[in-house]
């Protein structure tokens, strides 16, 4: 069987203030491609199709031109489940019907749901999808009041699928979570506020192959079988040094499979470039590459009048400068003041402490997660 991963699409993505949704639709053409040339059996994305719960009309109507064509003129079924940016309920809508042409979605978690089932030349392939849940929607879903974070959730979640799984048959998971030891980018919402988020690889390695989703950089999880394709396209300026790919699968009678990588060339790329600004100048006459999203370095001391303005001129997609040189006094504050690189808590926590000159307590960090946990169910339920 032949199989297409993907996650992470992000659709109706702001990078910078500028909408990505021209860069999306012309990748998602190279996709397409990809999915005539392979003609796979199956078409795995696991989670965060869009950016937000409540996404543009242009990125809703992208997502339906894609499907449209995989499932009508390509005819290969998709297998889709929520990620934590996704709204469960407007992802989910109509999933009955949408199964019988091909599509198979799985937004809110229903455990009462079978797996996915599909056919090669060595019989049945079981697809287990598991969407985006947090732990207390667990909790309440089996009725087990031992769920207290995303490892025990997924350890039940797991729990389930393997007392129900037929002996000696191939499986597939989808799943969107972090798994331990991942490589995560600024790009991706944290699961949670506080506490850890991680899941144990070890939930996973009974199953034939496992299509990950959350993590943006492309990895392997803990073994070459349990797999982040990543996202799409470039999401921040850390992934700046990442490199995109699609994993396509082809597995055996036995369930042991082969992966291949195919990476997709975005219309601009998203990019770092450093120097000094005469010389950045200079060098962007001669780049072919000129027109791609760029965060600058520079490495002037001093002033410089419109240093964007200039830049623009030669790069137009620059959409933020650093100015190192002129930023050192800032360390002076302290060094846990790299607001990119905080979290919610750790933010609220530096803000608490300059206002009352007192460390947060561990009753008002968990008071504080859990408003944050209810503010994020409440976008994606919206």
């Amino acid at each position: 069987m032949k199989i297409l991963h993907t996650s992470d699409w992000h659709l109706g993505r702001i990078l910078h203030g500028i909408h990505l949704t021209e860069d999306q639709a012309y990748i998602l053409d190279q996709f397409i491609a990809l999915v005539q040339d392979t003609k796979p059996d199956a078409i795995l994305i696991a989670g965060d199709v869009f950016d937000r719960s409540v996404p543009p009309t242009e990125a809703v109507n992208l997502l339906d031109e894609v499907v449209s064509k995989i499932l009508m003129d390509l005819e290969i079924p998709i297998i889709m489940i929520a990620g934590n940016h996704d709204s469960p309920d407007r992802l989910g809508f109509g999933y009955r019907l949408l199964e019988s042409r091909g599509l198979n979605i799985s937004g809110k978690l229903r455990m009462d749901r079978k797996p996915v089932v599909l056919y090669d030349a060595y019989g049945p392939v079981y697809f287990h999808a598991i969407p985006y849940a947090e732990p207390a929607m667990v909790k309440e879903h089996f009725s087990d009041e031992r769920i207290s974070g995303h490892d025990d959730a997924m350890g039940r979640i797991i729990q389930h699928i393997q007392k129900n799984k037929i002996q000696n048959s191939r499986n597939v998971l989808l799943a969107h979570a972090f798994v331990a030891g991942g490589v995560e980018s600024e790009s991706e919402r944290p699961l949670s506020v506080g506490g850890s988020t991680a899941v144990s690889t070890d939930y996973f390695k009974d199953f034939n192959y496992v299509a990950l989703g959350h993590l943006h950089k492309p990895q392997r999880a803990g073994a070459e079988h349990i797999r982040y394709s990543g996202s799409l396209m470039k999401y921040s300026f850390s992934e700046a040094d990442h490199t995109k790919t699609v994993n396509f699968i082809e597995m055996d009678e036995t369930g042991n499979i082969r992966l291949e990588y195919t990476s997709l060339k975005p219309k601009r790329d998203v990019r770092c470039v450093e120097g000094y600004l005469q010389d950045l100048l200079a060098r962007g006459e001669m780049d072919e590459n000129k027109a791609d999203y760029l965060k600058v370095t520079l490495l002037d001391e001093g002033a410089i009048l419109d240093a964007i303005g200039k830049l623009r001129k030669v790069y137009p997609n620059v959409l933020h400068i650093e100015r190192p040189q002129l930023t050192a006094a800032s360390q002076l504050v302290g060094a846990d003041r790299d607001f990119k690189k905080m979290n919610e808590l750790h933010l609220f926590s530096s803000f608490l402490s300059q206002v009352t000159e007192r460390e947060i307590t561990e009753e008002q960090q968990k008071a504080f997660q859990q408003v944050i946990d209810h503010y994020y169910r409440m976008i994606r339920e919206e």
